[in-house]
């Protein structure tokens, strides 16, 4: 029998707006995941201590505030250090303070190893999607 698969989301830095992260949460609960909440105002050390403690598969990171470039530049680097090398991390919501094309944006957090960034207003379906199909690689 496989297993749930289990998933952190948190929003990040001092970022204190979680509606969107529990909005998604319930969502990927109906989908079948095990959601680990860990709330707001979230480090990245959190995120990573949270996915050890649990043996997550996944990281969906949130951010309304736009500091999340801040605190996701050696966000790949801690996982792989922790061990969590294979961790599949999305970053999503408003993520940079700046009006900036969206494609260097994502370019930028995919540079830092981040799997998939989401601009703000996107829709809890293409997350699940992408969700799929990127644990089903790992698998």
């Amino acid at each position: 029998m496989k297993r749930q698969s289990s998933v952190i989301i948190g929003t990040i830095g001092e970022d204190p707006h979680i509606i969107g992260s529990k909005i998604l949460g319930r969502v990927l609960e109906g989908e079948g995941y095990k959601i680990i909440h860990i709330g707001a105002k979230c480090q990245p050390k959190e995120f990573i201590e949270a996915a050890i403690e649990t043996k997550a598969d996944a990281i969906l990171i949130s951010s309304l505030s736009g500091h999340a470039k801040n605190y996701c530049q050696d966000f790949r680097e801690l996982c792989n250090e922790a061990g969590l090398g294979n961790i599949v991390i999305y970053v999503g919501g408003n993520v940079v303070v700046s009006e900036r094309d969206w494609q260097d944006v994502e370019k930028e957090f995919m540079q830092m190893g981040i799997n998939r960034v989401y601009p703000p207003g996107t829709r809890p379906p293409i997350v699940i999607e992408d969700l799929k199909k990127d644990l089903s690689l790992k698998s």
